[in-house]
């Protein structure tokens, strides 16, 4: 079920609204920083939980992800968030207030000003327009549910860029991470041939090895070369590179065949990459950029509609969660993510 836009949905009566405030505490546990730094910075705070605004409702938060740019938040590198703050863009709960209809929803979703401009999932309770609200695929766990916002609908927003067909070939640039990962399975759902390439082996448990048994070891040598001794040296309709590096970047445009497209998502600042045009425009390439960033819950929500059905068909691989964290010890797992895991860190809640 889509969600509704705001003017399809009846306001909520005072019985409703009655009803649902009994259902949550005044005050429950949140993650919060109050200066820039480290995941030392974060501490867990009880805070006042408060009714929401008319065409608002209130998720009692069931787990949360915690994703790199979530760490890169606290760490000060997003220009939009003013601290204090509560970090968190992934959520997946059960609705406790807000219009009659959505009412014991179980509900999951992402955006870019969650957790940034406004006080975000790493919390027992979340308030959010009801706009952003999703239903969570039934087969999937909270904590799996949790676990797919950022990834998934930045794969999507990729893909759907590039116009990626049934019959055409990715080739996935750091295939073992979460967007890398997510990609695969959307990629191999719509019928294409994906060529997974990331440091080493991936795990037997990982997407990429759901969504295809063509690997690159982007340690083992020339990633161009193995492209097109896979490809017959026709070359890939469409590279997602999730890493950034730029010699991986000039491997992908030269990987690229005629008409082909360059999604990037990643890089380091002051980095530059190398690109010769005349080859580029002779075979009709395109680079194109993705910031999930720029999408707030409510963009959010018809995407995360549109990622259920492949979830609940099986279609799309559940996500490997690598461990999970009770809210408490929240600073804990954003030093996992800080250094680095394969498979996605969760917070659970036990509070509401």
């Amino acid at each position: 079920m889509a969600s509704k836009t705001p003017e399809q949905r009846p306001a909520m009566t005072d019985a409703a609204m009655s009803n649902a405030v009994s259902a949550w505490p005044t005050e429950a546990l949140a993650l919060r920083f109050s200066a820039f730094g480290g995941p030392d910075v974060l501490s867990v705070s009880r805070l006042q939980v408060l009714a929401p605004e008319p065409g608002e409702a209130l998720v009692a938060v069931r787990a949360a992800s915690i994703n790199p740019s979530d760490v890169k938040n606290v760490a000060g590198r997003m220009k939009q968030t003013v601290p204090p703050r509560t970090p968190g863009r992934d959520f997946a709960g059960v609705v406790v207030a807000g219009p009659p209809e959505w009412l014991g929803v179980e509900v999951w979703g992402t955006g870019g000003d969650v957790g940034f401009t406004r006080d975000g999932s790493h919390a027992a309770f979340l308030r959010l327009p009801v706009a952003a609200l999703s239903r969570k695929p039934a087969n999937l766990s909270f904590a799996a549910a949790a676990a797919v916002g950022v990834n998934y609908v930045t794969a999507l927003i990729g893909l759907d860029y590039a116009g990626l067909a049934n019959g055409e070939t990715l080739l996935v640039i750091g295939a073992t991470g979460g967007v890398g990962g997510a990609a695969c399975g959307i990629a191999a759902a719509r019928g294409a041939r994906v060529i997974a390439a990331s440091r080493g082996a991936p795990d037997a448990a990982s997407p990429a090895c759901r969504a295809t048994r063509e690997f690159v070891d982007l340690d083992a040598g020339d990633l161009a070369a193995a492209v097109a001794d896979l490809t017959g040296g026709r070359g890939v309709d469409v590279v997602y590179d999730c890493v950034g590096r730029p010699d991986l970047t000039e491997a992908a445009v030269a990987s690229l065949g005629f008409r082909g497209r360059l999604i990037a998502i990643a890089g380091t600042p002051g980095e530059h990459v190398r690109l010769e045009l005349i080859p580029f425009y002779r075979r009709e390439c395109r680079l194109l950029g993705v910031d999930s960033l720029k999408r707030k819950a409510t963009d959010c929500a018809p995407m995360m509609d549109t990622l259920r059905d492949g979830f609940e068909s099986g279609a799309y691989p559940a996500p490997a969660i690598a461990a999970s964290y009770p809210l408490e010890r929240g600073a804990e797992g954003y030093a996992a993510v800080a250094r680095g895991t394969r498979g996605r860190i969760v917070l659970t809640m036990h509070e509401g």
